[in-house]
């Protein structure tokens, strides 16, 4: 076995971003190699050099169960001060993906000396934050042959929940989401001959105002989603009418066909707009693998039978607008995601996110619980 509370220390020291997670991956192999590598298979891929692939081979494997932790940090700056605190300057553990690697760990570090009767699949995944690491994993084909995964599982650690509850849902447990990107191109002229210019702060002003009508009379009030314009640029002194703007943004909602549907209409919207104040509008609408985290019906109440009679505090909980690549997997791959509570800290991705260590080891007790549990039911087919 390992030591959770040292080895989520040892990594909450070297958070690093998005596809530059080295020392996390040379780390994590470090602790790989002192497990018994009997039924063991390490795995490396080019395409995603960071990312990290560990099969066990079952005794009598009739289906192979996968389990994914998330490696990157945030860009965010901590002020903990923590004895172990990040020593990457301007970068942390700010979303407690060293809680996920460590619960992983932990897991495998289990069935590395009691050999499952089915194949088990680990997969620490780079990127989840940016890049959609998950998605580029399983674009390249990595899931195929002798590492096709089944069902897939994994976490998402919660400051509201007290440590060491699971929680999680049948259906959609995260929301999609997409970046918007537009920019509005005029033409700059004097502030005191308004008619000689054509000013894209009324231009990008209307579009942003017009935006929110989309949610609201588009999406049923049953439904959930949402369009946030969180960065606007334009212009460069007082007295010069602004002959460009330029928004930055998310949209996101809780089934796919949503998202396509809100993508649709904030491009007709633009197109709207470039009539309307005869200029042109350039939208980039970017989703990358951020997929609705949808929940499979049949697996997700197993689980939810199950930990509601094992020893483990388990809510039901409703669906969040958070983003998480795990939804494209999921697209592809029927599996269950669940929140794991870190009591009771500061929200995911701030400075001073300190999550509590005691949600560790129960859940590292309740998937390994589980997991011998859905061997026992034997292959879905």
């Amino acid at each position: 076995m390992i030591d959770l509370i040292q080895t989520r220390r040892d990594l909450h020291q070297i958070p690093e971003l998005a596809l530059n997670e080295t020392e996390t991956h040379d780390y994590l192999l470090q602790v790989i190699a002192q497990l018994p590598q009997t039924w063991l298979t390490v795995r490396t891929i080019k395409v995603l050099p960071t990312a990290i692939l560990v099969h066990i081979t079952g005794s009598q494997p009739t289906q192979t169960l996968g389990y994914r932790a998330d490696m990157d940090a945030l860009p965010v700056d901590e002020t903990t001060e923590l004895p172990f605190s990040s020593t990457h300057a301007g970068i942390s553990h700010a979303c407690g993906h060293d809680l996920h690697m460590t619960v992983a760990l932990g897991i495998l570090a289990h069935f590395a000396t009691h050999q499952p009767k089915d194949n088990l699949i680990f997969f620490f995944q780079p990127a989840e934050e940016s890049h959609s690491g998950g998605k580029i994993a399983y674009d390249a084909d990595v899931f195929t042959g002798d590492w096709h995964i089944d069902e897939l599982y994994g976490l998402h650690d919660r400051p509201n929940l007290p440590a060491g509850t699971i929680a999680t849902r049948i259906g959609t447990l995260f929301a999609g989401t997409s970046e918007i990107t537009i920019d509005f191109t005029g033409r700059t002229g004097h502030a005191a001959f308004p008619q000689a210019a054509n000013d894209m702060v009324v231009a990008a002003s209307a579009f942003v105002t017009q935006l929110q009508s989309i949610v609201a009379r588009n999406i049923a009030p049953t439904a959930s989603a949402v369009i946030t314009i969180g960065k606007f640029e334009a212009g460069t002194i007082r007295n010069v009418i602004a002959g460009a703007a330029h928004l930055e943004g998310t949209l996101r909602g809780f089934t796919q066909e949503d998202i396509a549907y809100l993508k649709q209409r904030i491009q007709e919207l633009a197109s709207g707009i470039a009539k309307s104040y005869n200029c042109d509008v350039h939208v980039t609408l970017e989703q990358g693998g951020y997929y609705p985290v949808v929940n499979d019906a049949a697996i997700t109440q197993d689980f939810i039978t199950y930990m509601q009679t094992a020893p483990v505090d388990f809510e039901r909980t409703e669906p969040v607008m958070t983003g998480e690549d795990f939804g494209y997997l999921l697209h592809h791959i029927p599996g269950t995601m669940f929140w794991l509570g870190v009591g009771d800290t500061t929200e995911l991705h701030t400075s001073t996110f300190n999550p509590d260590e005691h949600a560790l080891q129960p859940a590292v007790n309740a998937m390994i619980g589980y997991l011998t549990h859905r061997m026992q039911k034997g292959s879905r087919s």
